[in-house]
């Protein structure tokens, strides 16, 4: 079975385990995710299925993927992503995979999209120290000097500036799963997730070995 789903990052709470100490978790409902795809490496170059989650009107959905996706005979779906497998024997288009692909216990990685924050200052995006707010200083919450020793002067690519903050692809490596609770397809991961309440999250069985 596959070890890798699509879901919905619901909400933060907390479990207790059998020796009564709280355990922080995020509930995540993993699937129902539909195979909308089958790559081989026969004919692909490699082996991987493309799965579907979430529902989408058929008014919003292109006619390419209105027919990429009427081939599997389930509808449409809002989210479409891919997953590397060993093998695809055993699997069939429009084949449901459920949160029972997990077992308590296991280690996943979580992908998801940070909070997007907006345009940043140093202080916030970065933890600068801020400059004296007396005596007629002018650097409060400057960055500073960005120049350095070269010639032609220049801002070195990477320098630690203001901008965007957030709204980057994070991936959160090694968490556990408490439990597991298949008649409602929700993990219980222990931790926090990358990303806001609602947002689309991808979970894989993690490769980190610790």
């Amino acid at each position: 079975m596959i070890k890798a789903l699509i879901g919905r990052k619901m909400e933060m709470t907390q479990v207790f385990a059998e020796d009564g100490t709280a355990v922080p978790v995020t509930v995540v409902q993993a699937g129902p995710c539909t195979i909308t795809q089958i790559k081989t490496v026969e004919n692909d170059g490699y082996a991987a299925l493309q799965l579907g989650f979430g529902t989408s009107k058929p008014k919003n959905v292109t006619r390419p993927l209105k027919g990429h996706m009427d081939k599997a005979g389930k509808g449409y779906f809002s989210v479409l992503k891919e997953f590397r497998v060993g093998e695809t024997e055993g699997y069939e288009l429009g084949q449901e995979l459920l949160a029972d692909a997990f077992e308590i216990g296991e280690f996943v990685d979580v992908i998801g999209k940070g909070k997007g924050k907006g345009f940043a200052g140093p202080i916030k995006r970065w933890g600068f120290q801020r400059g004296p707010s007396g005596h007629g200083s002018k650097n409060i919450r400057e960055p500073g000097s960005t120049g350095n020793a070269t010639f032609p002067g220049r801002v070195i690519k990477g320098k630690k500036m203001a901008g965007q903050k957030g709204n980057k692809r994070i991936t959160t490596l090694h968490l556990k799963i408490v439990d597991v609770r298949p008649e409602d397809n929700v993990l219980l991961i222990k931790g926090a997730v990358p990303g806001a309440k609602n947002s689309i999250v991808f979970i894989r069985k993690t490769n980190r070995v610790r």
